[in-house]
C-alpha cells in the first residue's frame, strides 16, 4: 500500500487550543513536519519545543494565483508521501478552507487521514455576539465571485492575507454596499490576541493589522439597500399582487397587459435611436417589469413562474450556442446562424409545419413583410442578384402608376402593397431592418419638421400662411444642420 498523509489541524492560532493527543504527535514526531505556512502562533510554539517545519511559505511569494500555489503544495506532499509517510499542518480545522486539503482527498494515489483540529468558526460567532442559523456564508477570501454573496445573511470572508485581498473584497462589496456600510475585522478570534475593529466598508484595506489570522465580518444588509437585486424585484412584484398591495397590480391579467408590452418595446427603441443610455436603463427597466408582472400572474394562477421563465431561456442559449458550451466550432456569424437554425428546427420538431411558421401575428406589416421573406430565403426562395429584385421594384411601380390611372382604390392598394414588400426584400438584401430604418426616417422628418414650424412662429406666422417654397427653404436649413 502506498505511504500515507497525517493531517493535523493547528487550531485557531492558540497552543491551548491544541488537544492533546495532537501535541503529542507533534513533539514526538522524529521527521521534519510539513506545514502550508508557517505565519501561524502554534508553530512557532512548538518550534520552542523542538518541533522541525517544512513550510510553503515561498510559493506564495513566487506564484500569482493561489490556486497554482495549493496544486503546488498537493504535488510535493503526494511525491513525498512515496518515500516516507507525511505529516502535513495546516491553520484552523483541515476540513475548513482548506484548498490544499481538499485536493489531498480527491486523489486516490496516497491515503489521507484527517486528524483533526479546532475551528475558528464558534468563537467568531461567539466573539461577534451571531447565531450562523439565521442565515450564515462563509467565503474564501481569495477566490470567490460577487454573485456568489448572500447579503441577507451574515457574510465571512477568511483568509484575508494581506490589504491586496482586502481591497479585493472591499471592491467587490462596493458595487452592492455603500461606502460607508459598517464591516468588523476580526483578528486571532477566540486567543489571547485577539482584536475586533467595525470600520466603514471604505476604509477596509487601510492601514489596519491584516495576517494569516483575519477575517472579514459583513452583518446582514437589509431589504432597502439591495433594490438592485433580482431577488428584491421579485419580491416588490410580489407584493404589488399580494391581497393588500395595489388594485391596479392585482386586477393586471396576461391580456390586459398586451398594449403595455407593446408599448414599452417602442420607447425602448427610442432610446436605442437617441443613444440615450440613462433613459435606455429606465426602458429596459419597464420592459423587464412586464417580464416580471406577467411571470407573477403566472405564479398566482399556479401555472408558471419567473424561475421556469428563466430556465427555459437559459436552456435554450445553451443549446442553440454549442459552439461556445459544448464542442462544436463557429468561425463566422453565418455558420452561427446556421446552426441556430438547426438547433431551432430540433427543438421546435413537426410543429411548425411551414418554413413561414413562427412569425408573430401582431407584428408590424413592414417588420412581418422583411421576417417572411427574411425565411423564405433560407430555403433559397429569394433573388440571389439585387439587379433583380430592383428590376422587381420598378415593375411594381409601374403596374401602381397604371392602378392609379385606371384601377380602383383596392387594386391602387394592392399594387401599393406589392411595392411595401418589394422594398422589404430589397432591405433583406441589404441586411437592414426596414421597420428600423422607417424609424429612422420618421423621427428625421419630426425633427426636420419641428426646426420648419419653430422658424415660421419665430416670424410671426403659421404653417398655412407660409408657402411651400419657404417651407422647403427651411427644410433645406434644418437638413444643413444635421
Amino acid at each position: 500500500m502506498s505511504n500515507r498523509i497525517d493531517v493535523i489541524g493547528l487550531g485557531a492560532g492558540d497552543l491551548d487550543q491544541l488537544p492533546l493527543g495532537l501535541y503529542k504527535k507533534l513533539t514526538g514526531y522524529k521527521g521534519v513536519v510539513y506545514t502550508r505556512t508557517e505565519d501561524h502562533p502554534v508553530i512557532e510554539d512548538l518550534k520552542e519545543e523542538g518541533v522541525s517545519f517544512h513550510s510553503f511559505d515561498e510559493l506564495y511569494v513566487n506564484h500569482n494565483e493561489f490556486g497554482d500555489v495549493y496544486e503546488h503544495i498537493t504535488a510535493s506532499l503526494l511525491e513525498a508521501a512515496k518515500q516516507n509517510p507525511v505529516l502535513f499542518t495546516v491553520p484552523g480545522h483541515p476540513m475548513l478552507a482548506e484548498k490544499t486539503v481538499q485536493l489531498l482527498l480527491e486523489q486516490e494515489e496516497v491515503e489521507v487521514a484527517i486528524r483533526g483540529g479546532q475551528s475558528y468558526l464558534d468563537d467568531l460567532f461567539s466573539s461577534l455576539k451571531i447565531d450562523p442559523i439565521e442565515g450564515f456564508q462563509f467565503l474564501d477570501a481569495t477566490s470567490f465571485e460577487r454573485s456568489q454573496l448572500e447579503y441577507r445573511h451574515h457574510i465571512v470572508f477568511c483568509q484575508v492575507y494581506d490589504h491586496f485581498v482586502a481591497s479585493e473584497v472591499k471592491l467587490a462589496l462596493l458595487e452592492d454596499l455603500p461606502y460607508d456600510y459598517p464591516v468588523t475585522i476580526v483578528e486571532a478570534a477566540g486567543t489571547g490576541k485577539e482584536k475586533i475593529r467595525t470600520i466603514p466598508l471604505e476604509e477596509l484595506d487601510h492601514s489596519l493589522e491584516i495576517s494569516n489570522l483575519t477575517s472579514v465580518y459583513v452583518p446582514p444588509v437589509s431589504p432597502e439597500l439591495l433594490n438592485h437585486t433580482f431577488t428584491r424585484l421579485r419580491e416588490v412584484i410580489a407584493a404589488l399582487r399580494a391581497p393588500d398591495g395595489c388594485p391596479w397590480d392585482r386586477e393586471q391579467t396576461h391580456e390586459s397587459l398586451r398594449e403595455y408590452a407593446i408599448e414599452e418595446v417602442y420607447e425602448l427603441i427610442d432610446a436605442i435611436d437617441e443613444e440615450d443610455d440613462e433613459n435606455l436603463v429606465e426602458e429596459l427597466g419597464d420592459v423587464l417589469l412586464q417580464v416580471m408582472l406577467h411571470s407573477q400572474i403566472g405564479e398566482d394562477n399556479g401555472y408558471f413562474m419567473v424561475d421556469d421563465v428563466i430556465r427555459t431561456v437559459t436552456d435554450k442559449m445553451i443549446h442553440r450556442h454549442p459552439h461556445v458550451f459544448g464542442n462544436k466550432t463557429a468561425e463566422s456569424v453565418e455558420e452561427v446562424y446556421k446552426n441556430w437554425d438547426q438547433l431551432k428546427k430540433e427543438e421546435k420538431g413537426d410543429v411548425r409545419k411551414s418554413v413561414l411558421d413562427g412569425v408573430p401575428g401582431q407584428l408590424p406589416s413592414l417588420a412581418k413583410a422583411f421576417k417572411l421573406q427574411k425565411k423564405a430565403a433560407k430555403v433559397g426562395f429569394g433573388w440571389e442578384d439585387a439587379e433583380d429584385i430592383w428590376l422587381k421594384l420598378e415593375e411594381e411601380l409601374q403596374e401602381t402608376r397604371d392602378a392609379i390611372d385606371s384601377g380602383t382604390h383596392e387594386e391602387v392598394e394592392n399594387e401599393l402593397g406589392d411595392v411595401l414588400f418589394v422594398l422589404a426584400n430589397i432591405a433583406r438584401y441589404y441586411k437592414v431592418n426596414p421597420e428600423v430604418a422607417l424609424n429612422r426616417t420618421n423621427r428625421k422628418f419630426i425633427s426636420r419638421f419641428g426646426y420648419v414650424e419653430e422658424q415660421i412662429n419665430q416670424r410671426g406666422k403659421n404653417l398655412k400662411e407660409s408657402s411651400l417654397e419657404e417651407m422647403d427653404a427651411l427644410w433645406n436649413e434644418a437638413k444643413e444642420r444635421e
